[in-house]
């Protein structure tokens, strides 16, 4: 069986997609809000999908691509959890939680672009 070492910023990005694919689901379900729930959960399931393309890339350079993209991603997540929160949509303790998560996502990839940018320009 294939096994693949332990990745922080994997395992980190996919239990955020997971928590968001759950409040997304129970706002839906309560609510009824599908415009702006839609729209979390794409920017927050493709941050990790871009992770995981990233770990399979052809090259550095293509590596850090895929994790600007998922920085990017991450950034729009963060953008839509605010105004989720600001507009009452998500509980603001709920929210914040989540905010805290993404925002140690956008940590790890910052330091993560710095550090294989300098490689890159070596």
């Amino acid at each position: 069986m294939y096994k693949e070492k332990e990745n922080p910023l994997r395992e980190k990005s996919y239990a955020y997609a997971l928590a968001i694919v759950k409040i997304c689901r129970q706002i839906q379900k309560t609510e009824k809000e599908y415009v702006l729930t839609k729209q979390l959960l794409r920017s927050s399931t493709s941050i990790g999908a871009n992770i995981e393309e990233a770990i399979g890339g052809q090259s550095s350079k293509d590596f850090v691509h895929k994790i600007s993209i998922s920085y990017k991603e991450a950034r729009e997540s963060h953008y839509w959890l605010r105004l989720m929160r600001d507009s009452e949509i998500i509980e603001k303790s709920i929210a914040n939680e989540l905010i805290a998560l993404v925002e140690e996502l956008l940590r790890i990839m910052t330091s993560i672009q710095k550090t294989m940018k300098s490689k890159l320009n070596s």
